[in-house]
This record gives C-alpha cells, structure tokens and sequence, in this order.
C-alpha cells in the first residue's frame, strides 16, 4: 500500500526548515505551493531528503526534483540513490534528463542543436593547460571559470588579467577532481541582469531578472542578488522554449537561465533541468500548471 503519492524531494539540511530563516522560508513557501496544487487534485504529497535512509521509497508513486540543493557535492551517493529508486518508482524530472544535465557538457549538446550558447572551453580532469593558454587562444579579455558539474555559484570565478596569474592554481587544484570551463565573461548581466524563464510540460509560463548586488556579479539571492519579475517578450519565450525543445526529450520542468551576449542576442548560459528554484511565488498559476503536469504524468 502506498502512503503518499507524489514525494517533494529536498536536501536533508531542509527536509525540517526553519521558518524563521527568510531563505528556507522562501523554500517552503514554493513547495507549498506545488504541494497545494497536487493535493487540489487529490494526491497525497510529503516532502522528504533524497538522502533519507529511513523512507521506504516503495510506499510512493512517484517522487519530484525540487531543492535537491547538495546532490552536487554527493554526486556519487546522489547518482546510486537515483539510479536505484529509479527502479521503483517515476522521477520527474527523469533520470536520462538529470543524467544528462548534471554536467554542463550538454551545452555542446544544446549548441550542435541551433541553441544559441557562448563559446565554452571545457578543461577535462587531469589536463594541464593554463588559464592564460585558453584566454589567449579564445581571445578573451574576461571570462568566468566554473566546474563542469556545480550549483549555488560553486567555484565560479571572474577572470582578468590582474587576477589571472592567482587562479592558476585554482584551476590546477580543482583539475584534480573534477573539470572546469571557462566562458566569456558578459558584461550586460551587471547592466541587464540575468533572465529565467520557467517551462513547464514545454510551454514558457513565466519569467524573472536576477540582478547582482553592486560590486559583485553573481545574480543568486543568496549572494546578495534581488530577484523581479519580469514579463517575458515573444522572442525571450520562443528563445526559452526552443532551448527546451532541443532536449533529448522533453522535461516536465525546466528553468532557462539567459543573458544578452556583445550582439544584443539572448544567449542560453544554463538550462537547469535537476533542481531548479522555479519562482513560483513570483506566479503560483505556474505551481498549479506543475501539479497538472505531474498529475498527467502518473
């Protein structure tokens, strides 16, 4: 017998949030509303840690990606656990998607598809190239350096050349482990800010501006960015739709993240498809049209 029919995954740091802490109150606050949605059409919801050894996954039927926010830094416990529950119940987004986007390799993907992308020069493990070597043979004055496989702006730095020389063994360090790129550096996201735009089942339903705080230019809230509103145009949607289109298949949900390159064209930097934060307070119509879409699903 099943005890709940659609599982809110989370991290295990906010499987019992703290209300009181405006950031997982922000979290809960969206699930909720997802949460609501799947209720209003009679599914009996629960929201727990992907890494929870207690939960018998058996007793779901199906189990949502929502703020799964440490699978990165547990990649290799994060792959088993979804590789085995996997085999008893649906995950949306599904597994072959998450498989495939964890790694920001799949910008190359995306590129060999029609999507618009900035040059990206992947560093692999072990490789013992410089920093300064992929500057000068891609012509960039500045650019952004971050792993291959990240979130949360982990280890995403700004390069130039007054600070190229001490990330040299950053770089070097991090190569041990794991492999980076490096990508121009836009200037419009400290004048413009950062799009996201939110998909769901294929369709753009709404869309934010994220807005680094002054001195600094990454656009998250929880590193000072502010987030708005933001009424996407024609273009920005067919842009954020197509991008999700040229997936391997389509996702439930997707979180097209875009910023306008030296041409003034929107160019895609992330199209997170694992876990992420969707916005929802910004437009709970879209929260309801995620419930719909998994209720479909199942």
């Amino acid at each position: 017998m099943e005890d709940h029919d659609i599982i809110i995954l989370t991290d295990e740091r906010y499987e019992t949030p703290d209300e009181s802490n405006w950031y997982q109150a922000q979290l809960l606050g969206e699930e909720r509303l997802l949460m609501a949605g799947l209720e209003a059409r009679g599914l009996r919801t629960a929201r727990v840690a992907w890494s929870n050894p207690d939960f018998d996954w058996n007793r779901a039927r199906a189990a949502v990606f929502r703020s799964t926010w440490d699978y990165f830094e547990r990649f290799a416990e994060f792959s088993a656990w979804m590789e085995r529950v996997a085999d008893s119940i649906p995950l949306f987004n599904a597994p072959e998607l998450v498989r495939w986007n964890v790694d920001k390799h799949y910008l190359r993907d995306l590129a060999e598809r029609g999507v618009n992308v900035p040059m990206t020069r992947f560093i692999e493990r072990g490789e013992t190239t410089t920093l300064s070597e992929v500057m000068q043979a891609n012509g960039l004055n500045e650019a952004i350096l971050k792993p291959s496989v990240s979130g949360a702006a982990r280890h995403t730095y700004r390069l130039n050349a007054t600070n190229l020389e001490a990330h040299e063994s950053v770089l070097r360090d991090l190569l041990r482990d794991e492999a980076m790129m490096v990508q121009p550096f836009l200037g419009s996201v400290l004048t413009q800010g950062e799009l996201s735009l939110m998909v769901i089942g294929g369709r753009c339903t709404h869309a934010v501006r994220k807005i680094a705080k002054p001195g600094d230019f990454r656009v998250q809230d929880d590193h000072g960015g502010t987030v708005r509103p933001h009424t996407p145009m024609a273009d920005e949607i067919a842009i954020a739709e197509a991008a999700v289109a040229a997936c391997p298949k389509v996702p439930l949900y997707a979180r097209v993240d875009a910023v306008w390159d030296d041409a003034g064209e929107l160019s895609l930097m992330e199209l997170e498809l694992v876990e992420p934060e969707l916005f929802f307070r910004f437009h709970p119509p879209a929260a309801d049209a995620m419930a719909a879409a998994i209720a479909e699903r199942l």
